[in-house]
């Protein structure tokens, strides 16, 4: 069994960090009930990231994070952070437990989540070129030093996580099946964004 927290536009891949802040009642007990059999939440997308449902529908396919940081607020928030383990699709779902949700996970399609994946099957220079005008146009500014060295899995999952991709496209991300096919994605869409902004630059239509 696999408590899930649906949560649009919120990304979370294999061996990557998430920090979360937990304040609804509902996610505190999951949290309190996850601490004391296996540390583990499935972080999922609901189909509409719009809706306002209790419980929506979701996407089939979601990520599973164990609970590696814990710490209580004051004022009874939890603020964890949860480390990816493993993708799941949904096998089914059964009733849930203090008013969150939980599913029968199906892991087999993602076996190759728990080995990290090898470097080199990534484009860097296209990427990182990419970036340099992607954090540009976002009017960011970041460590090109640490960016550099980082490896391909990390930096690519990483950025696949913290850049403001609609809900849609994180999910597009999530679900490439390998590392390389996820950094080919995240190249196009860094340069559809890019190309997106400068289309935005130009003079004002004449009438």
């Amino acid at each position: 069994m696999l408590p899930i927290f649906p949560l649009a536009g919120v990304l979370l891949l294999p061996r990557a960090r998430l920090p979360l802040n937990i304040f609804e009642p509902r996610y505190l007990a999951m949290v309190e009930d996850a601490l004391g059999s296996g540390r583990m939440i499935g972080m999922i997308q609901p189909l509409d990231p719009a809706g306002r449902e209790r419980e929506p529908a979701v996407y089939s396919c979601g990520c599973a994070g164990r609970i590696t940081s814990f710490s209580e607020t004051d004022d009874g928030r939890f603020l964890i952070t949860l480390t990816g383990v493993a993708r799941f699709e949904i096998g089914r779902e059964v009733e849930g437990a203090r008013g969150y949700r939980q599913v029968v996970p199906d892991w087999r399609p993602f076996r190759a989540d728990l080995e990290p994946e090898a470097c080199g099957d990534i484009d860097r220079s296209r990427l990182l070129g990419a970036l340099k005008s992607y954090f540009r146009v976002q009017g960011l500014s970041v460590d090109w030093k640490s960016i550099e060295s980082t490896l391909d899995e990390r930096l690519v999952n990483s950025l696949a996580m913290i850049c403001p991709f609609t809900p849609g496209e994180k999910q597009a991300l999530l679900e490439a099946p390998t590392l390389a096919e996820r950094g080919k994605l995240l190249i196009g869409l860094v340069e559809m964004a890019i190309l997106d902004s400068h289309d935005g630059d130009g003079p004002p239509p004449k009438h």
